[in-house]
């Protein structure tokens, strides 16, 4: 997976940051990329109980509790 560094800048702006160091920028793309594969990983797992091949958004929200 490969989310660009400048989305992560401005995630961390839009919170309040008035600078972002790079070593911020790629240590939150690293939590990001890595809870997202978990997220979809669960998500996966509901889709496949509920007999299907495709996640859903309700596979997502699912995952997240």
């Amino acid at each position: 997976m490969s989310l660009p560094l400048a989305a992560m800048e401005r995630l961390l702006k839009k919170a309040g940051a008035e600078r972002v160091s790079e070593e911020a920028k790629t240590t939150l793309k690293e939590l990001l990329e890595n809870h997202a594969e978990s997220l979809g990983k669960k998500a996966w797992e509901l889709a496949q109980h509920g007999g299907r091949k495709t996640i859903k958004p309700a596979d997502l929200r699912l995952a997240t509790k």
